[in-house]
């Protein structure tokens, strides 16, 4: 077990090593394996790969992300962020036309009906990259689908071919499409895994994530 100094260095190298990230806004305070972020990212995007990069650090068990967006460059309005998000998200090719964005002072509203997760992982993916947005909220849903038979052996089945993921401490408990994950994992990165995982399955429409992370 590392201690709160150790771990607080491990999260800071990590943040330095990770390209996409200037480590030198962010402050990092550790405590009992929980991560507090503080200061400033220039981009949503890299706020977000900071956060990751703490969350893949072993030892962490929860990060907390009180980093503030602090765009470079002249602002733009949210008229001209919401043709540009409404411009990328035409381009896509997974992404149906059934999702729609709402900005308001930089905040991006995700809406709409898709029938896979991918296809709302891929319009976060999109818009949380356009310049000029401070954040984004996927308020994207599913399309109800009946679930088919064997869910639960295929969301195990991808547990096992996952080289990143130990899941014998995690059960799984399929419901009407609700997904619950109960048990233990060694990091916030493997419980992160492990929900990807599960909305990945036909006929889910919800997931919900009760892993305690022990290193």
């Amino acid at each position: 077990m590392k201690t709160n100094r150790e771990l607080q260095d491990a999260v800071i190298d990590e943040l330095r090593w990770e390209p996409r990230v200037d480590a030198s806004e962010i402050g990092v305070s550790a405590k009992a394996g929980s991560v507090t972020l503080t200061g400033h990212a220039s981009s949503y995007t890299q706020k977000l790969d900071a956060v990751r990069a703490a969350e893949r650090v072993d030892g962490v068990t929860a990060v907390a992300d009180e980093l503030e967006v602090h765009l470079s460059g002249d602002p733009r309005d949210d008229a001209d962020v919401a043709k540009a998000i409404a411009d990328a998200l035409k381009w896509s090719s997974t992404v149906p036309t059934t999702v729609h964005a709402e900005v308001t002072s930089g905040w991006v509203n995700l809406t709409g009906e898709v029938d896979w997760s991918y296809q709302r992982d891929d319009a976060f993916g999109i818009v949380q990259g356009v310049m000029g947005v401070m954040g984004v909220t996927n308020l994207v849903t599913l399309k109800p689908t009946a679930s088919p038979v064997g869910v639960e052996d295929k969301i195990r089945d991808a547990f096992e071919r996952n080289a990143d993921l130990d899941a014998d401490g995690i059960s799984v408990t399929v419901s009407d499409g609700k997904v619950e994950l109960n048990g233990q994992v060694h990091s916030l990165h493997e419980a992160n895994i492990a929900e990807s995982a599960a909305w990945s399955a036909p006929g889910v429409q919800s997931v919900e994530r009760h892993l305690t992370v022990t290193p």
